[in-house]
């Protein structure tokens, strides 16, 4: 009875020092974030929009005369995105994709309710329309037969705001007949070969059109989002592409999930499972799979390998179609996880957005938020820009782009790749006690689960937040091991658990940028005022 007792205070003082963290750290975080949004108050109120008639002329067949504002490489997600925003503000777009063809993906499936809310700000929403896109509440978490229910926290917000899942292509071609709806947009069929640059200048492309003909085309803006494969990144970021796993998909067909409206995210060994509904009638499954141990398609062995060691992890309710879309081995489908943190070059006359950019773990299903809401800083910062000419100037203006999106990306980059650190299968003990607190600490709910689920749904993307669950998270599993008494040995694991968490989630952190992350006000890009 004395140790069940000892037990409860121990656990009720180590949720208490937690508590009187989260207050502090609460204070400091509510203190910052008035500061950004004055600032970013200011700044938004000093924009105006760009005058249709300043920038477009038309000639008696209504075409577009003279030249382009700005060309855009590429027209997935971010490129269509942006091509609609712009060309909404009256600039003269035009659109260079190597396939108007409606894409054929396993990625790019899943939308936050955080990007959701950039559809709105982009009047874009109406893109998961008619498409039997499905609304996604939350995600439910397995481990070891039990489970922990996240919801979004969606309470403030309409009731048509949540997350999407849905094919892939089918809302990149809505996207893209938005953008070719307006008549100062053009898209076209195209292979962007190179930059066109002059005494390190870029003024435009050259590339090959759908007939094969080389063709230059001049802008005085050039705004590269071609993808995780760019093969122009090199003259405007420093890559540094990583590969740490592979995802294999399967569509189970005629099935429904766990529970409607939410993903199902299982801890499982070897390999993390993902579940979410792609249409009225499919779900998509991811198996994460270590880069180095990938199994071979064509001979049978990733269906070997999924049938004896992830078919038993999977819900019981989902066993049967998940065995049935093994069968079918032709569409078992595997792609590269990459991560690439943002380092950019910045260079005169051009501008490099989206994965060709910026690229983080696809596990919490972030990178169309974090292209979304690049899109609408990209279309606030040009909004009061009556002259793109002066490439010198507006590259020195655009540099605050790479500060004014951190909020945003840095907190979805550091907790995708957070996420799948720690949720892969190790033989560290550290590790594993690590993975076993994150779903313990999800289930105590509250501000625990709640703050989690803010930070993964996009809605709140707050650094310091982050930081803050991260080490709450690490501290409670400290709390675990030095239960019930505190031994030499127990003392030990905990302090190898904490150098284990730091080790994961500083260099994440320096990746990103400290200052521009934690201190973006301390950053002098942060206030570029628009060249006159």
């Amino acid at each position: 009875m004395f140790y069940i007792v000892l037990k409860l205070m121990a656990y009720q003082y180590i949720v208490g020092v937690g508590g009187v963290i989260a207050s502090l750290l609460g204070f400091v975080f509510l203190y910052y974030h008035s500061l950004v949004r004055g600032l970013k108050k200011t700044r938004t109120d000093s924009m105006e929009v760009f005058p249709m008639e300043n920038c477009v002329k038309k000639t008696g067949k209504g075409e577009v005369a003279g030249t382009t504002d700005i060309i855009i490489v590429g027209a997935g997600v971010a490129g269509a995105a942006l091509a609609y925003s712009l060309g909404k503000d009256g600039r003269r777009v035009r659109v260079i994709e190597r396939d108007l063809n409606e894409p054929d993906r396993i990625a790019g499936e899943g939308l936050l309710p955080g990007g959701y809310l950039k559809l709105i700000d982009l009047d874009l929403e109406d893109c998961v329309d008619d498409i039997d896109a499905q609304r996604i509440l939350g995600l439910i978490l397995y481990k070891d037969g039990k489970n922990a229910k996240i919801s979004f926290p969606l309470e403030k917000f309409q009731s048509h705001v949540a997350g999407r899942s849905f094919h892939n292509g089918r809302f990149v071609q809505r996207l893209r007949e938005k953008a070719a709806s307006l008549h100062n947009v053009s898209l076209e069929q195209g292979a962007v070969t190179s930059l066109l640059e002059e005494k390190g200048t870029v003024k435009g492309v050259h590339y090959k059109n759908k007939s094969g003909q080389e063709l230059t085309a001049y802008a005085p803006l050039t705004i590269v989002c071609d993808g995780g494969f760019s093969n122009l990144r090199r003259s405007l970021c420093y890559p540094k592409v990583e590969v740490p796993s592979y995802f294999v998909g399967l569509i189970l067909k005629n099935c429904k999930p766990p529970l409607a409206n939410f993903a199902a995210f299982i801890l499982a060994d070897p390999s993390p499972i993902l579940f979410y509904p792609i249409s009225s009638t499919e779900l998509r499954c991811f198996v994460d799979v270590p880069s180095q141990n990938v199994p071979s398609v064509s001979d049978g062995e990733m269906a070997h390998y999924l049938k004896t060691l992830v078919a038993p992890k999977v819900p019981p309710e989902l066993h049967s179609a998940f065995i049935s879309a093994i069968e079918k081995r032709n569409d078992i489908r595997t792609m590269q996880n990459r991560t690439m943190p943002a380092a950019p070059h910045p260079t005169p006359g051009a501008l490099l957005i989206g994965d060709a950019f910026n690229m983080r773990h696809p596990i919490t299903a972030g990178g169309m938020t974090v292209a979304l809401s690049d899109v609408v800083v990209v279309r606030d910062l040009l909004r009061p820009l009556h002259n793109l000419y002066d490439a010198s100037a507006i590259c020195k203006y655009l540099e605050s782009f790479y500060t004014l999106r951190k909020p945003t990306a840095s907190t979805i980059n550091t907790f995708a790749n957070t996420l799948h650190k720690v949720s892969s299968a190790s033989s560290d003990p550290a590790m594993e006690e690590m993975q076993q607190a994150c779903f313990n600490y999800l289930r105590l709910g509250g501000v625990f689960s709640n703050g989690l689920s803010a930070l993964i749904s996009g809605l709140y993307p707050r650094p310091l937040s982050l930081a803050f669950h991260f080490f709450a998270m690490a501290i409670f599993a400290v709390g675990r091991l030095l239960l019930p008494f505190p031994s030499p040995k127990r003392m030990w694991s905990g302090t190898k658990l904490i150098w284990v968490a730091s080790g994961i989630f500083f260099p994440l952190i320096k990746s990103e940028g400290v200052r521009q992350m934690f201190f973006p006000l301390t950053v002098p890009a942060y206030y570029r005022a628009p060249p006159l």
